[in-house]
C-alpha cells in the first residue's frame, strides 16, 4: 500500500492536487506527531533533570514549526503560473525545505551550547521507565515519519519531503542515543547526558548541513542527470532526417516542471516547412514520452561539399588533439576562394584545466599547420558531455 493511500480518497489520486492535498495533510499529521512527543519529552525530561530529553524534545517543538513550513510550501507550491511567475511555483518546495534545514542547524547550535552547560552541572539526571518509555515510543514514530516521508518523496519527487525524512531519520537516531546513555548512566553511575547532547547536537547539524546543501544546489540550478540527458539526446537522434544532437539544457522548476532546449542537426537543404514539422514532432514526443517541454533549435549541416566535409574532419582531428572529449558542432565556411573562416562552436568539460582562451589558441595553431589559407574562429563552451 502507498502512503498516499492515507491522505487521498480513490477519487483524488490522479487529480492535479494530488500532490499539493497529500503534502498539506502529511504534513498536518507530523505538526500532531511532533506536538505529541515534545510534550512527553519535555514533561519527563523536566522531571528527570535531563538536558538531552528536554532538549530533544525542544527540537520536537521546532519539527512542528518545520511542518508548518512544509504546509504552507505545499499550498504555495500548487499555485498555477501567473503573470511574474510564467514557469508556476514549484521551487516553493525548495524553499522550504531551505527553511527547514536553518531551523535545523538552529535547533543543532541551542542543543550544543545546553549540553556543554549541563556537563558542567552539579544536576544529576534521574532515570526513570516512565522516560525511558516515552523515548522508545519517540524512536517509533519518528521511524514510522521517515518511512512515510521517504516513500512520499519516491511517489511525488517533492524536496519538502525528503528533508523531512531527512529530519525524522536523524530525530529517531538522536533519540535512540539519548534513551541508551541515560540506560548506560543509570547502570554504571557515568553521568553521560550532557556529552551524549552534544553529541547528538553534531548529528542533527551534519543532517541539516546536508538538507541545505542540496536544497540550494537545486535552487542554483543543477544540471540534469547524465541518464536523463543521455534518453533525451538518444530519442531525438532516433527521428529520420536527424544528424545530430547538441547543446542539450534542461532546466527543473520542481516537481513534474522541467524544461528544455536542444540543437537539432539537419540537412541543410532540408524545407524550412519540413524542418519546422520535424521540429514540432521531437518536441511533441519529449513531452509525451518525458513530460519534459521541449524548445527544439534547428541547426543546418552542410553535407554535399566535399570540401566542407574535409575543412570539418580536419578541424575535428585538430580539436581531439587537445582532447578526445572536446566537441566540435555548428560548423561552417564563410569566405572566397583564396581565405576562408572555418565558424564553429567547442564544447569542453567543466572541469576541463585550460581556460577557453587557450583552448582557442591552441585550435588555431594546429590548424593553421594544415591550411594557411584558413582561419579558426571557434567558440568555446563549457558543458556536461555525458
Amino acid at each position: 500500500m502507498k502512503f498516499s493511500a492515507l491522505f487521498l480518497k480513490k477519487s483524488e489520486k490522479n487529480a492535479p492536487a494530488a500532490r499539493e492535498k497529500c503534502g498539506k495533510r502529511a504534513g498536518i499529521l507530523g505538526i500532531a506527531l511532533n506536538i505529541l512527543l515534545a510534550a512527553g519529552k519535555i514533561a519527563f525530561g523536566a522531571v528527570a533533570g535531563a538536558v538531552s530529553v528536554v532538549a530533544d524534545g525542544l527540537n520536537n517543538l521546532t519539527d512542528c514549526g518545520s511542518n508548518i513550513v512544509s504546509v504552507i510550501g505545499f499550498k504555495v507550491s500548487g499555485k498555477p503560473a501567473d503573470k511574474e511567475h510564467p514557469f508556476g511555483h514549484r521551487r516553493a518546495e525548495s524553499v522550504s525545505a531551505l527553511v527547514i534545514a536553518v531551523i535545523i542547524l538552529a535547533v543543532a547550535a541551542e542543543l550544543a551550547v545546553q549540553s556543554v552547560e549541563s556537563i558542567f552541572s552539579d544536576e544529576k539526571t534521574v532515570f526513570s521507565y516512565g522516560l525511558a518509555a516515552v523515548l522508545g515510543a519517540a524512536v517509533l514514530i519518528k521511524l514510522f515519519m521517515f518511512a512515510m516521508n521517504r516513500a512520499l518523496y519516491k511517489e511525488f519527487s517533492a524536496e519538502t519531503f525528503k528533508a523531512t525524512a531527512t529530519d525524522s531519520l536523524s530525530d529517531a537516531i538522536a533519540t535512540a542515543a539519548v534513551l541508551i546513555s541515560l540506560i548506560i548512566s543509570h547502570y554504571t553511575g557515568a553521568d553521560l547526558d550532557g556529552y551524549m547532547g552534544v553529541a547528538v547536537a553534531v548529528f542533527i547539524a551534519f543532517s541539516g548541513a546536508s538538507i541545505l546543501k542540496e536544497t540550494v544546489s537545486h535552487l542554483l540550478g543543477r544540471a540534469a542527470d547524465a541518464d536523463t540527458v543521455k534518453s533525451l539526446k538518444a530519442q531525438i537522434c532516433a527521428f529520420d532526417g536527424v544528424h545530430g544532437v547538441h547543446d542539450v539544457a534542461i532546466h527543473d522548476y520542481g516537481g513534474e516542471k522541467r524544461y528544455a532546449t536542444a540543437h537539432v542537426e539537419v540537412d541543410s537543404h532540408m524545407p524550412l516547412m519540413a524542418a519546422h514539422d520535424l521540429a514540432d514532432q521531437i518536441e511533441k514526443a519529449a513531452e509525451q514520452k518525458t513530460g519534459i517541454a521541449l524548445t527544439v533549435h534547428i541547426d543546418p549541416l552542410v553535407l554535399d561539399d566535399e570540401n566542407v566535409n574535409r575543412l570539418r574532419r580536419e578541424v575535428e582531428e585538430a580539436v581531439a588533439e587537445i582532447d578526445p572529449a572536446f566537441k566540435v558542432h555548428d560548423f561552417r565556411v564563410v569566405g572566397g576562394k583564396t581565405h576562408a573562416n572555418l565558424i564553429f562552436d567547442v564544447a569542453i568539460p567543466f572541469d576541463c584545466p585550460l581556460r577557453d582562451e587557450e583552448v582557442q589558441r591552441s585550435i588555431k595553431e594546429r590548424i593553421s599547420l594544415f591550411n594557411e589559407n584558413v582561419d579558426a574562429v571557434a567558440t568555446v563552451e563549457r558543458q556536461n558531455l555525458d
